[in-house]
């Protein structure tokens, strides 16, 4: 499996974004669905990265820079595929590896707190994520969860 910096083009990314966007939109409730879109992940202070198996695309994720000490999680998606492989646990620790090198003083994430979200609570608890507070321009929600790691 090869880990890559995405430019978003390309038509399999497209549907898997666009299958994380529905049912994150059919999950949580408007006004507490923080997921974005495809434009929403162009912005330069957003780098986004895709896992591929040779030509099939696995899963993706991205951060987005806070500030130059603090970055975001945004946009972890395993391909139906993939589940269970180990994919959302090879792009967290390319994430956490990317952040160390960025010289981040800490990594948080925004996620749901329904129970369908609880395989994604366990990952990010197992790679040393606590409860946090809401950060950056989020609010409290009782349909988030809000994590973060310090390095």
């Amino acid at each position: 499996m090869t880990i890559r910096i995405d430019d978003l083009t390309r038509p399999e990314i497209h549907q898997l974004l666009q299958e994380h966007l529905t049912e994150m939109r059919a999950i949580s409730p408007p006004g507490s669905t923080h997921v974005l879109d495809l434009e929403g992940l162009r912005k330069p202070e957003i780098t986004f990265w895709t896992l591929w198996e040779g030509e099939a695309l696995a899963g993706c994720v991205a951060v987005r820079e806070l500030t130059p000490q603090h970055g975001e999680i945004k946009s972890m998606r395993t391909a139906s595929a993939f589940r269970r492989r180990g994919v959302a646990a090879r792009l967290l620790q390319h994430v956490l590896d990317e952040a160390q090198r960025r010289g981040y003083e800490g990594l948080s994430l925004e996620t749901g707190s329904q129970p369908f979200f609880s395989p994604a609570h366990q990952l990010y608890t197992r790679f040393g994520f606590q409860p946090c507070g809401p950060f950056g321009s989020y609010k409290e929600d009782p349909n988030s969860i809000f994590m973060t790691r310090k390095f």
